[in-house]
């Protein structure tokens, strides 16, 4: 029991050591990034890690400011013409619109947006991430939105700092380079702050740098406000609370699937909420459940909410012995990470599979990628997944058909009763009804969890409807799942047309194609075939070894 504990402890101790040290150069760059400077963000970091550790929930989240958050508060602060008291009352109702979003049922509507828009969300961050961290590059000031910022490079390119250039183009080299292996022990962003801060110290480049930050414990202060501020900075609230609980409810979904959990999406975001209060009491800048850092814990050994509690005490130290170091930080470096954490934002995977993908999915994922990079980030989720629900309408009402079913049904009900007796749960047969699409995919993924001591599960897809991005992704994730759990797979595909969408994905070589059936009966055979065979195998042994 002890020794459980302690290895649980150790764990615990390692995770929050390498979140740290991936916490530390995020938060420095999105800092200055939303022009509320590297301090508030490193504080903001601290403060709403530890609170919503206490009251949030027991697996390892590590909060702190994130690419989506850091561009709507850059917004806001554009909007609101750098001040500082109205921005801090925005972040102040968000985090108390945050407490009343956990109090309802809302929190759970997040598992049903379509990946195409989260997809051309995300995407459409790290596009603005990348494009905005331009002119620091080149050593000029940040703009406020992506069509002044690209105007205003264009002009810069006659006048490089070639210093700045220089420095930022060896932080991207450093951070493209390092292995991901490699990334897992130490970050690879951790190490080019090291490294190219000390050559701009020590070479004398001619660089804009942090100059200073704040290492002084922040004082509670209430935010100044009247009842015409609150209704004009209403709708900025709701824009920064949508986000904040959104990145922190999909983190949660993240570290559930690696830790096999079921997390209390109402009691995070509780936690998160009144973490963020705090923040904009104290001047911090607020932030979310942060995907990245809290896998670097998970994968290092973390399992539990002491993760949470250990983490801000050694961003504290770092904070305190690091501060003379943190203030020559150039900030063409931190242009180069966050044009790295920009990059990694955008969603490669889903490259990958564009070509085979229904051209509905690419309407709506262009859609919310362009307003999300030109316009408003709220409105192209909300734009996104109205069009997403509308298409899925028109899809399933185009696809409805008068069936007679044939006694075939009850004979294959019977067969699987039988074999359901006979095989003592050995072999399962799943029928994927209706349409599998984003709205089922979650649902689907979350009872496979459940089989427990099968060898060999037959999946029967009968449907004539191709699958949209969301269900082949979560048909990957079952594979893989089940897969690892030595469970063989057998399946049943009755159309042509979604074979061949299998094929080209990839999904049947993963499988191997002697796994592919046309119908259920077969598909029972073959698997009966193989435990028999297996049976037979291990008697013949039994009997040479008594012998």
């Amino acid at each position: 029991m002890l020794k459980g504990y302690l290895k649980t402890f150790a764990g615990d101790c390692l995770g929050s050591l390498n979140a740290s040290i991936v916490a530390l150069p995020q938060a420095l760059a999105f800092g200055v990034a939303t022009g509320f400077g590297a301090g508030a963000s490193v504080w903001g970091a601290i403060i709403l890690t530890f609170i919503s550790g206490i009251l949030g929930c027991k697996i390892p989240l590590v909060s702190g400011i994130t690419g989506p958050v850091t561009i709507v508060i850059a917004s806001i602060m554009a909007a609101l013409n750098a001040n500082i008291s109205s921005v801090i009352l925005v972040m102040f109702m968000a985090g108390i619109l945050q407490v009343i979003l956990a109090l309802t049922s809302l929190p759970v509507i997040v598992k049903y947006v379509p990946y195409p828009v989260i997809s051309g969300f995300m995407n459409g961050v790290g596009v603005i991430i990348i494009l905005m961290q331009l002119n620091p590059l080149i050593g000029f000031p940040v703009m406020s939105n992506t069509i002044t910022g690209i105007s205003s490079f264009i002009k810069n390119l006659t006048s490089v700092n070639y210093d700045a250039f220089f420095i930022g183009c060896l932080t991207l080299a450093i951070v493209f380079a390092i292995p991901k292996k490699f990334n897992k022990i130490i970050p690879g962003q951790a190490i080019a702050l090291v490294i190219c801060t000390l050559i701009s110290i020590k070479t004398g480049l001619n660089v804009e740098r942090i100059s200073e930050i704040s290492i002084s414990f922040p004082e509670l202060t209430l935010p100044k406000a009247n009842l015409h501020d609150i209704i004009t900075y209403f709708h900025y609230a709701v824009t920064l609370a949508i986000v904040l609980s959104s990145e922190s409810l999909l983190t949660v979904l993240v570290a559930d699937s690696i830790l096999k959990t079921k997390t209390s999406s109402k009691g995070m975001l509780l936690g998160q909420g009144a973490g963020n209060i705090v923040c904009a009491l104290t001047g911090s800048v607020p932030g979310s459940a942060a995907t990245m850092r809290t896998v670097a814990a998970i994968h290092s050994g973390s399992s539990t909410r002491l993760t949470a509690l250990i983490c801000p005490f050694i961003l504290l130290f770092l904070l305190f012995k690091l501060s003379g170091f943190v203030a020559q930080i150039p900030l063409a470096v931190l242009a180069g990470i966050l044009i790295k954490i920009g990059y990694d934002i955008i969603d490669v995977k889903l490259l990958k599979v564009l070509k085979f993908a229904p051209k509905d999915d690419l309407y709506v994922l262009v859609l919310v990628f362009l307003l999300t990079v030109f316009y408003n980030l709220i409105v192209a989720v909300g734009a996104g997944i109205t069009c997403a629900a509308l298409l899925y309408a028109k899809r399933t009402a185009d696809s409805t058909k008068i069936v007679q079913k044939s006694i075939y049904d009850k004979d294959i009900a019977s067969l699987e009763k039988i074999l359901e007796k006979d095989y003592k749960h050995k072999i399962r047969v799943v029928h994927i009804d209706g349409q599998f699409f984003f709205g089922s995919a979650t649902q689907l993924v979350s009872q496979f969890e459940e089989i427990l001591g099968t060898k060999f599960l037959i999946l029967d897809y009968s449907s004539e409807n191709p699958l949209d991005i969301s269900a082949i992704f979560a048909l990957e994730d079952i594979i893989i799942r089940l897969q690892s759990q030595k469970i063989k797979i057998i399946l049943v595909l009755e159309s042509c047309k979604v074979k061949k969408q299998f094929e080209n994905l990839g999904i049947i070589k993963q499988l191997g194609e002697e796994n592919l059936f046309e119908t259920e009966t077969a598909a029972i055979d073959y698997a009966k075939n193989c435990i028999q065979k297996k049976a037979k195998k291990r008697h013949f042994w039994k009997r040479i070894s008594t012998n």
